[in-house]
């Protein structure tokens, strides 16, 4: 039995299926495997939100509790972050919904990354995130001190 197309040559598996979708072909789709990359997609989507979301809080983090140490580059990082944040969450309205969730579940990580990029004991940082949605998105938002929050 030979392998299907999907596991020996996926770009193939890609343009194959694509011509199928377009020729409404539907014996010829890979039902399965198609809908597992339509979801893959979704799930790539909302990793990325994360993940932006992450590198936001620990450069805010960084931002007020080592002002000494503020430069060119973090201020470049966070625009970054931002400004690619807000392009995927115009692109996927739905995720926007979630910022609030995602920023309780990724605040704990962007807290302990903190303490290794600055060397400051844990309890240095909020134990909860300091920062509403609308303020982490927001490319004119920079808190001045510690406890500068929502």
């Amino acid at each position: 039995m030979t392998e299907p197309l999907y596991d020996t040559d996926f770009y193939q598996w890609t343009q194959t299926q694509a011509a199928a979708l377009r020729a409404k072909d539907v014996a010829a789709l890979d039902l399965e495997h198609l809908a597992e990359e339509i979801e893959s997609l979704g799930k790539r989507d909302r990793r990325a939100v994360e993940s932006y979301l992450e590198v936001i809080l620990l450069h805010l983090l960084k931002w007020v509790y080592q002002p000494e140490r503020r430069g060119r580059s973090w201020e470049k990082s966070l625009l970054q972050a931002r400004h690619r944040l807000a392009k995927l969450l115009r692109e996927n309205p739905s995720l926007a919904n979630r910022v609030p969730g995602f920023l309780d579940e990724g605040y704990p990580h962007a807290r302990r990354l903190a303490v290794v990029e600055t060397g400051a004991p844990l309890t240095t940082f909020p134990e909860t995130c300091p920062w509403v949605g609308e303020q982490v998105l927001d490319e004119d938002f920079w808190p001045e001190m510690a406890g500068d929050g929502a």
